[in-house]
């Protein structure tokens, strides 16, 4: 305004004459100036970010005033200058700066603390990545945890990104679907996509059906996982390419400065500001190629983050929807795979891919310039690389080859590490382990031979792609001096060629690598879109809104549990109305369960209809218990129920409205759980471990009970729910929840059932024999027409149901009456984790006292009578107890610096003297390179200096020089390759063989309070980190580290004035890596942690699906998986922003190295030779990337070697006692007699926990029969635990024929023991490897075995007999054939001891019966302890053993106990025996 002012004035007294644009101007500049100021400023505090248009605008302004602004500077010496003007034009610039550094710092002033900062980022801060710093300060400070990270970006969330995967992917189906519509179809395959319609604020899961088979081969339009990819992902990923072309295109013109600055150092006639131009350009092109690189790398990581929460998200709903035939051939480990291993590759690629079509083009480019100087020459190195490139080809090809067969066998292994770890006790009571370490090492050493193989193809790759760069510019330069005598390889034409050919570097030496990647991706793609394409269950197989009366219907239903079995289920058809109770009863295998099955959808229906009205609750036969607290269990999402102040509900089908509270508590009172919430030590809040491993087999089933009645369902199916509890306890909840007076009696209930004591009682009873309804009716139908049902109850019903009529009801449970329920089994893992020693010499004290009046009163005592001293001791127990409740320990969490043992160990199995000779085999490769440099720098020095003809006599001399240093710095490279990758498979197999043989020697408390999932990923990730990343990452890191001191070297031998810059840089560079590298480390670390939870709860989603399905809560499973996700996600994008916030500052650095040393080549023209000047300047171009790649890769070995930290802490863990002791090795007859002795014997699970068995002292006579009853928390299971060793003794000891168990070895004691354990586990195998792992039986004893077990008939008509394969935990057989093939392995081992474990729960009375006779028969000499749930299967046994809070109370035969009116008459009494 001033000057608008001052040049009206001038133009007023005539003394300058102005055009009119020198009056608008100035006004126009100041109203910009101002205006702009004040809005920056008011968008600050408005919170608005501000624009990077005009950030680059300002910037370009400030650069284009620079001109008149250093003009007007010059004109001041002039005598007619005007001072005004002068003034002015400073401030206009001054301004122009202000307003610059105002955008440069433009933040808002308030922005929500925990949304990440980059939402709210200025240009510059986004371009340098500066909002990262408080972190980065942070993580220096102290050891980042997980709350101390941002959330993520919205667009980043799983939410936004699976489901907009899921559209695009369904539409890839569409196309499909719509191609083979114009073909006939063949065959039936149930495939499909969900997608996702929101629906007054809830998602459905709409199920797209079509019987079309996706994988044909007949020429259709197959899905493409890569398009759906491409539809998604494909904007951001041009944005990276434009990018990258851009940096591309930028990197060429470092080579024609370079040229400019060597002929300015020969050139002393130009002026010096050309050099200090030239240098200047040199670093301002160095920062633009820095941020566009970083902000390229950020826009694929980003890509590749998203597209990996996607293919977790779309991975894991399709999961909830895979048909049964599906899950027996993707199994846990498979599908653990594909979301560690395949996306991880998938997320990787994403950063390299665009070197697809980036390093052709750059490879062209360079080529085009080396042209222009090399002439026709560079064709010889042209020839050079596409000579190159069929050998790439074929090696390229076996690499795919390789990799799809590796990936083959890491599902295997993973496949196999799940079952294990899921079966670990019975491979512990059966002595398995040696044979199933065997199978999992053997499926290793195929993994790393076929590595080694990858490895020798990567060297030779390796080898290749390092000799074409050397030899094209070898042959260039030896056809260049041919063609022309004039031709002489001065400095300029030497270093541009080289500098353009250390472009070539990165492309040649990436495009392997890339290449590489593409094709593990390519195989992660199929095996990904494979799995997406898998048959799903049919939505439509059952009709959820049937118009008939009935609320349960099947008409003339046939089916299967895949389509290519044979049926399952034979002409089904039954009608069941509203409010109706009706029981399915029928031999083992005779199709129950499957019945159950098809009514829940999951079996595949041939024919028939089935119509289900209502919703549905799903009792399984096998309890399905999350690792959630008990609480959650029951309420399974539906409410909080966490106080009275929650919303009511009106159970309007009950006798009355209640509120969600008072119906909680009534169902946990009805279910028989009162007494556990009391004793457990949080009660309702208490942590249930995986699977349920801290309750008994009945809690578990009762606590399964509970969640289907809280559900409030329309219809109930109840699989064999009574089977795992006590007949008194079984009784109750029949009476209390499922009978006619139960919290059900309004609900249609379908109960699967062996209890012929609860059949009076039901309005409807089916009978089914074979897979087809033999009988329909009514109990006193079924009886009046003497078919089979009624002899078969004639046969081996007794008396005792008129008996328990006849008997007083007694309350067996409820608030009033703690300890006195027994259940299935103890509490074992309830007292091994949860109890300390207060509160259980309380529980204790409480229990005695209980148990004294039940004695003195002849009886059971009511609640009124117990109340008063059980509530004053449940408060001391409450007072002095943990109350958190946690089972599962939190998983460890290193912090700091990674240990130098850790990675010591890694260098002990690398091998010391492997580790010695690669530091030589780097030193030599950049020894090699270095003398080629300095004597190509020699060499053109003498022709800047000699005439053509001297200079050229010494020409084949220089070049054979320069090609023997090529030849080393190939064959070391070659040799560096192959070293450190067989060094670092060698490391991986030792390591991974130290945590196998750890994790079976380690003690069974380990794998209670340890989620598989956890464990599972140190198998999976870790050890694929230790096999694929590790090795290239180490390669890189020594490559880098020898390249930057081999740099810093040849810069300071060309000028050594750099040697005053040199020591700040390095301590710049020091304390930035230091601040990345702490913050970087921790962030890895958890993510690593948060990793382990999304398989863990996956895991445990597919054991459960069928009950997620039954009860339609797929979605919120689908929402829990997708914050545990984004939870890991969240640890994961700090860690790729500091790998961004690191590399532009090392850039900073780097771009620092390329200007000093220009300057001090333009300082030093004179006494320096223009190719010592190229050399120092060729050298300083590759000093960004190499720094950058330097502190990067050894960050990311750092990262990477956090694999062996998690690896060994497992491989450290506390072992148990030797499997063999050769000293004390018993005859191999042992035992003879099968006599048991236990002397005083004491145990607890752990140091620091009370005793769970005190004293005992009893001798078992050779070949007596022995029952072992008592309580809850009683000790049976500790009994049997300690006879096998699985916990060790405290004091005293056992002792087998006179021999101390605890002096031998366990595979001695634990092969001369059998058990026949409650919970029936199978291994995916074949049905001969389930009864005999290590091959010591004919094929005529396991037939024989089979025949005694009961199973011939139903394995002779299988078409692989013997061979039979069995699903993943035995899944193809019902639960009842699983028990007798564990009673087969019994049989087969027939040693003089036999435990059993409540072995018949799951079995009809009909099996039970055979199973005893087989017992008793096949049995007769041996020594049989029995934990009895069912008190009428130890009547007939010699002696019972009472148990009583690890005390033995009692010990007679039945007759006597029961004419002592003692504890077990009591427990006989309540079970209605006398």
């Amino acid at each position: 305004m001033f000057q608008l002012f001052y040049r009206v004035y001038q133009t007023d007294q005539n003394a300058v004459t102005y055009t009119i644009s020198s009056y608008v101007t100035p006004l126009i500049i100041a109203y910009v100036l101002g205006l702009s100021i004040v809005m920056l400023i008011y968008s600050r505090k408005k919170g608005q970010v501000s624009s990077g248009v005009l950030f680059l605008f300002w910037l370009l302004l400030l650069v284009c005033a620079i001109v008149p602004f250093t003009a007007s500077i010059r004109s001041v010496s002039q005598t007619n200058s005007d001072a005004f003007e002068y003034v002015t034009t400073f401030i206009y610039f001054a301004l122009i700066f202000i307003i610059f550094c105002l955008n440069m710092f433009a933040e808002p002033k308030y922005r929500p603390k925990e949304c990440c900062p980059e939402s709210y980022a200025s240009f510059l801060s986004k371009l340098f990545f500066n909002w990262f710093n408080p972190l980065i300060l942070l993580g220096y400070k102290k050891a980042l945890e997980s709350n101390d990270l941002w959330k993520l970006n919205e667009i980043d969330e799983s939410k936004n990104v699976g489901p907009t995967l899921h559209q695009y992917w369904n539409e890839e189906l569409g196309k499909s679907r719509k191609s083979m519509q114009k073909h006939p179809l063949h065959g039936y395959v149930n495939e499909a996509m969900e997608e996702h319609n929101i629906v007054e604020d809830k998602v459905a899961l709409v199920q797209m059906k079509s019987e079309v088979d996706y994988t044909s081969n007949d020429g259709h339009y197959k899905p493409s996982l890569v398009k759906a990819f491409g539809k998604q992902f494909g904007k951001t990923l041009l944005v990276s390419c434009l990018i990258k072309l851009f940096n591309d295109l930028v990197q060429f013109l470092s080579p024609i400065l370079l040229s400019a600055m060597i002929g300015f150092t020969l050139d002393l006639s130009l002026p010096m500001w050309h050099g200090y131009v030239f240098a200047v350009g040199m670093v301002t092109v160095a920062m633009i190629k820095a941020v566009a690189i970083q902000q390229y790398f950020h826009k694929c990581t980003v890509i590749g983050m998203q597209m990996r929460t996607a293919l977790v998200s779309i991975i894991y709903e399709k999961a909830l929807l895979l048909s049964n035939a599906a899950r027996q051939e993707s199994t846990v480990g498979e599908i653990v795979n594909l979301m560690s291993t395949d996306a991880q590759r998938l997320m990787d690629l994403m950063t390299y891919i665009n070197i697809v079509w980036s390093g052709p083009l750059q490879i062209i480019l360079a080529l085009v310039f080396l042209w222009q100087v090399l002439g026709i020459a560079v064709l010889a190195g042209l020839a050079v690389m596409i000579i190159v490139i069929p050998f790439n080809g074929v090696i390229i090809k076996n690499m795919k080859k390789i990799s799809t067969e590796n990936m083959k066998y890491k599902d295997k292994r993973i496949k196999l590490m799940n079952e294990i770890l899921n079966g670990i006790k019975v491979l512990k009571l059966y002595a398995w382990e040696p044979s199933f370490e065997e199978q999992v090492l053997t499926i290793r050493k195929i993994e790393l031979n076929l590595s080694r193989r990858m490895a020798y193809l990567k060297a030779i790759s390796s080898f290749l792609y390092t000799c074409s760069p050397f030899i094209a510019s070898f042959t260039s330069f030896g056809l260049y001096l041919a063609i022309d005598p004039n031709n002489v390889l001065d400095s300029q034409t030497a270093f541009v060629s080289l500098s353009l050919y250390n472009i070539l570097e990165y492309p040649l030496t990436m495009f392997p690598t890339t290449i590489t990647s593409i094709i593990q991706a390519q195989v992660s793609i199929k095996r990904i879109t494979k799995y997406l394409l898998s048959p799903e269950i049919d939505p439509n197989a059952v009709d959820r809104n049937p118009h008939t009366d009935d609320q349960v219907t099947i008409e003339k239903g046939t089916f299967s549990w895949d389509h290519s079995s044979d049926p399952v289920l034979n002409e089904i058809s039954l009608a069941v109305k509203p409010g109706e109770l009706v029981a399915i009863v029928g031999h083992v295998g005779s199709g129950k369960s499957s019945l159950i099955s098809a009514l829940l959808g999951e079996m595949d229906k041939r024919n028939g209809y089935v119509g289900v009205k209502g919703s549905v609750a799903y009792v399984p036969q096998q309890a399905w218990i999350q690792n959630a607290t008990l609480k959650e269990n029951i309420t399974f999402g539906k409410s909080s129920v966490s106080g009275h102040n929650i919303a009511t509900t009106s159970f309007s089908k009950y006798d009355e409205p209640l509120d969600e509270v008072e119906f909680y508590e009534k169902i946990v009172k009805a279910t028989a759980l009162g007494s556990d919430l009391e004793i457990l030590q949080a009660g309702d809040q208490t942590e249930i471990g995986e699977k349920g491993i801290n309750l008994s087999g009945g809690q578990k089933q009762r606590v399964s009970l509970a969640r289907a009645v809280f559900n409030d369902a329309d219809v109930y199916f109840l699989d064999d729910p009574l089977s795992a509890v006590d007949s008194h306890i079984g009784k109750h909840i029949f009476e209390k929840v499922i009978g006619k007076r139960g919290l059900l009696k309004n609900k249609t209930r379908l109960l699967v059932t062996h209890g012929v004591q609860y059949l009076p009682h039901v309005d409807c009873i089916i009978v089914l024999e074979g897979g087809r309804i033999s009988e329909v009716g009514t109990y006193d139908e079924l009886m009046k027409r003497g078919e089979d049902f009624s002899k078969f109850l004639d046969e081996y019903a007794t008396k005792q149901d008129d008996q328990q009529e006849k008997e007083e009801e007694v309350e067996v449970v409820g608030g009033d009456d703690l300890f006195s329920v027994s259940s299935t089994s103890d509490d074992v893992l309830l007292e091994r984790n949860n109890v300390d020693v207060t509160d259980e010499i309380i529980k204790d004290e409480l229990r005695h006292s209980i148990r004294k009046l039940y004695i003195q009163g002849g009886g059971c005592k009511t609640g009124a009578t117990l109340k008063p001293k059980r509530e004053n001791m449940l408060k001391k127990i409450k007072k002095e107890s943990n109350k958190d409740g946690k089972l599962t320990d939190t998983e460890t969490l290193q912090i700091g610096s990674v240990k130098f043992d850790v990675i010591a160990v890694y260098l002990k199995a690398v091998g010391p003297l492997m580790c010695i000779v690669i530091l030589i085999v780097e030193m030599l490769f950049q020894a090699s390179k270095i003398s080629a440099s300095v004597w190509l720098s020699d060499w053109s020095e003498d022709d800047d200096t000699l005439q053509v003809n001297q200079s050229r006599l010494k020409t084949d001399l220089r070049l054979g020089v320069y090609g023997m240093f090529g030849f080393f710095q190939v064959f070391f490279t070659f040799l560096d390759t192959l070293f450190i990758t067989m060094g670092c498979i060698h490391a991986t197999k030792l390591v991974h063989e130290k945590v196998l043989m750890n994790i079976f020697r380690t003690p069974i408390r380990f794998f209670d309070t340890t989620p598989i999932g956890r464990i599972i990923n140190r198998f999976s990730k870790d050890v694929y980190t230790l096999d694929e990343m590790l090795p290239l990452s180490i390669k890189n890191m020594m490559e880098c580290m020898w390249n930057c001191v081999g740099i810093i070297v040849v810069i300071m031998y060309s000028t050594v004035q750099f040697g005053i810059v040199i020591v700040p840089i390095g301590v710049l560079y020091f304390v930035i890596q230091r601040f990345y590298v702490r913050t970087s480390r921790q962030l890895k670390r958890l993510e690593s942690v948060t990793q382990s939870p999304i398989y863990s709860h996956f895991s445990e989603t597919l054991s459960g699906v069928s009950s997620i399905r039954a009860y339609q809560h797929q979605r919120r499973f689908i929402l829990d998986s997708e914050s545990k996700v984004d939870f890991n996600q969240r640890c994961y994008y700090p860690n790729i922003i500091s790998n961004r916030w690191l590399a532009i500052r090392l850039d900073v650095i780097g771009n620092a190295i390329v200007f000093f040393a220009a300057l001090f080549a333009v300082l030093s023209r004179g006494t320096i030779s223009g190719g010592l000047a190229g050399l120092s300047l060729s050298y300083a171009l590759q000093i960004t990337i190499m720094l950058n790649w330097m502190v990067r890769q050894t960050s990311e070995t750092e990262i990477h070697i956090v694999a062996v930290e998690r690896l060994k802490e497992y491989a450290d863990e506390e072992k148990e006692a030797a499997w063999e002791i050769h000293e004390t090795v018993p005859p191999s007859e042992w035992p003879m007699k099968g006599e048991l002795r236990f002397e005083k014997y004491s145990t607890r699970y752990r140091e620091g926990l009370n005793l769970v068995l005190r004293n005992i002292s009893c001798d078992i006579r050779p070949g007596e029969k022995v029952g072992i009853v008592g309580r809850t928390g009683a000790g049976k299971s500790s009994l049997t635990l300690a006879l096998f060793r699985l916990i060790e003794p405290a004091g005293g000891r056992i002792l087998i024929d006179d021999i101390d168990i605890s002096t031998i070895g366990l595979h001695n004691l634990r092969r001369k023991l059998t058990i026949i354990p409650q919970d029936p586990v199978l291994f995916s195998g074949s049905l001969r490897m389930n009864l005999d792992p290590f091959d010591l039986y004919s094929d005529d004893e396991i037939w024989d075995s089979l025949h005694h077990a009961h199973l011939k008939d139903f394995v002779s008509e299988l078409p692989d007999k013997l061979e039979h394969l069995c699903a993943e935990g035995g899944d193809n057989l019902s639960v009842g054939q699983r028990q007798l093939v564990c009673l087969a392995r019994a049989l087969l081992r027939k040693t003089k001891i036999l435990v059993l474990d409540e072995a018949t729960a799951a079995v009809d009375l009909k099996t039970d019966d055979l199973i005893q006779q087989t017992i008793r028969t096949q049995f007769r000499e041996c020594t049989v302890v029995t934990i009895a749930h069912r008190l009428n299967t130890i009547m007939d046994y010699d002696r019972i053993m009472v148990l009583d809070a690890g005390e033995l109370k009692e010990f007679e035969s039945p007759a006597q106990l029961i004419k002592q009116q003692s504890i077990f008459y009591g427990m006989a009494k309540d079970a209605g025996l006398v």
